[in-house]
């Protein structure tokens, strides 16, 4: 079984680049370079030099003593809280702004929920002196202020997206009818692994170094590079697809994707897109989408803003439909328990978004030899408003 794109741009029955004819010449441009560019020596010695001077990898691999006590199993944390910016989007933006250079862009534009991607992707326009619009739905902008704050003191453009639910959907929307009218002087920086070939794939690229330096710390700290369980949370799925990049081959690694359940899965307040979803196109690509009978896109609902989004990424469809990864879901509330618990026990404040992959260990049950992994995706000073509010703190 291939897990991995073809040439097509399709993993199985899933991707491809379905797009309106205006952005045809866009992403062929990328298409048509983007492996010749990421593969070159020059740019790889640039990417990971940024990415341990500036970024500061590599994140450590973290054995979270009190969880692993209470789980009964060897909790790893790898912390992607840690980097510059705080969360696992820095990878991809870095890779990103090297590549949009080469193809001699001058202005990028972004779509954000948690805001974590669209921060990230407002710093390394200022580190390479980039002009930069960030899209974000208003919804998001409200409930993700300390990020927006910092897209505009990085001198980012941020603009609401008022239609739909206002959410990461409809930033998304509003920053690809951005690019249909800017083809050549713009980049648009996707930050997940969404949108029409080459996108997922590149993003995947990008954020496998996150896979493959648990690999040599896991060997370090337990003489195997194979853990028994990765877990990882997933909206479109970039964190969850660079924690799986590198075991995704080896059968016997248990890959484990926790979706957002909202307030139930069957609630009508939920984002689980592999239970409620069917295969269709969203955002340039074939996935699975949270969709009516009639084809049109079903609203979701997550208290985490960046796992508030109706499809996921067509690798992780491919991933889902052959069953190498199981994919689960977690509510608003077990998230926010589970990231309190990370908080006192561990001293380590979740994102909401890892959080939901941290709760999943309440269901599992281990023999006590077991190594897991679970991705912590951010930090949670993004969401300190949402945790005080939720616990009365």
């Amino acid at each position: 079984m291939n897990y991995f794109v073809n040439e097509k741009g399709y993993y199985g029955d899933f991707g491809g680049a379905y797009i309106p004819e205006m952005l045809y010449p866009n992403v062929e441009e990328l298409r048509q370079n983007y492996l010749k560019i990421i593969n070159d020596a020059d740019f790889q010695k640039e990417f990971h030099a940024l990415l341990k001077d500036y970024v500061g990898r590599p994140s450590p691999l973290y054995l979270a003593k009190r969880l692993s006590k209470k789980y009964n199993a060897n909790i790893f944390l790898k912390r992607e809280d840690l980097n510059h910016t705080g969360a696992h989007k820095i990878n991809n933006t870095i890779g990103q702004i090297l590549l949009a250079e080469k193809l001699g862009k001058k202005r990028i534009i972004a779509e954000t929920g948690a805001g974590q991607h669209g921060v990230a992707t407002a710093t390394v326009c200022a580190l390479r002196g980039l002009e930069c619009v960030i899209y974000m739905g208003e919804v998001d902008i409200k409930r993700q202020a300390p990020n927006v704050a910092r897209m505009k003191m990085l001198g980012a453009t941020v603009i609401s997206a008022v239609s739909g639910s206002k959410t990461l959907k409809d930033a998304t929307n509003e920053a690809m009818r951005d690019w249909i009218n800017n083809p050549v002087d713009t980049h648009y920086i996707i930050g997940s692994v969404v949108g029409p070939h080459p996108y997922p794939d590149m993003v995947s690229i990008f954020q496998s170094v996150i896979s493959e330096e648990t690999k040599k710390q896991l060997l370090e700290q337990t003489g195997s590079d194979q853990p028994d369980y990765v877990l990882a949370c997933v909206g479109g799925g970039s964190n969850a697809m660079g924690m799986f990049y590198h075991f995704i081959d080896d059968e016997k690694v248990k890959l484990i994707a926790i979706e957002a359940a909202g307030k139930g899965v069957s609630s009508g307040f939920s984002a689980a897109t592999t239970f409620l979803g069917k295969e269709g196109v969203l955002h340039g690509s074939r996935s699975i989408v949270m969709q009516t009978a009639d084809g049109q896109v079903v609203e979701p609902h997550s208290v985490s803003a960046g796992l508030d989004y109706p499809g996921i990424g067509p690798q992780h469809a491919h991933l889902f439909k052959t069953i190498r990864a199981e994919y689960v879901s977690i509510t608003d509330d077990e998230s926010l328990d589970a990231g309190l618990l990370c908080t006192q026990m561990e001293g380590i404040i979740p994102a909401i978004e890892s959080a939901h992959a941290l709760a999943y260990l309440e269901k599992m049950k281990f023999t006590g030899n077991e190594n897991v992994v679970v991705c912590l995706s951010g930090r949670g000073d993004k969401d300190m408003e949402t945790y005080i509010t939720h616990f009365g703190l």
